[in-house]
């Protein structure tokens, strides 16, 4: 179970700060909550503690792991459908899944798709929405400020040949 200080992610939102638990009485139903803080947006979400694991509430990566999300992020972009509304789902059912991976393959491939022939309004918004949920949870694991964890989004993107240096760099400056 979840504590007060525990750094978890929430699906569809991103990585959070569980802040406080409140008893809260809604539609007279009475229940304790989460309080999450989401650090970017600087947001703060409400989740029933009974509700957690339906929800797909999880504790964020440990930092050996973001090596393997650095890797997703480097690959070569996956077969992805040429009809955007069939696209559009696929992408959608893998960030709702809340793996980081899946997020990580979705920011890779819509971020290539857009340097090559440009991105729908709504395949922009959904790119802009999985890479704010990658960066939060990459900035908590990592220790870095969403500008810097976005850096690290875009050069591992780009095929940044140093990203080791760079992870290894931000980390000992912390």
């Amino acid at each position: 179970m979840f504590k007060i200080g525990d750094k978890i992610v929430y699906p569809m939102h991103g990585a959070g700060i569980i802040e406080n638990i409140e008893e809260r009485e809604i539609l007279g139903k009475k229940r304790k909550y989460f309080i999450i803080k989401m650090p970017i947006g600087d947001m703060k979400v409400m989740v029933p503690i009974d509700n957690m694991e339906e929800v797909g509430v999880r504790e964020i990566i440990n930092k050996t792991e973001i090596n393997e999300v650095v890797t997703v992020l480097e690959g070569d972009k996956s077969k992805m459908h040429k009809n955007w509304n069939r696209r559009y789902r696929a992408n959608m059912d893998r960030i709702k899944s809340g793996d980081i991976y899946e997020i990580a393959a979705v920011v890779r491939n819509l971020t290539l798709l857009d340097d090559e022939k440009g991105l729908s309004t709504g395949e922009r918004k959904m790119l802009n929405d999985a890479k704010q949920m990658l960066i939060s949870e990459m900035a908590l694991v990592c220790e870095l400020t969403p500008d810097e964890a976005e850096d690290l989004v875009t050069k591992s993107i780009n095929n940044c040949e140093d990203i080791e240096n760079i992870v290894a760099e931000e980390e000992t400056i912390k």
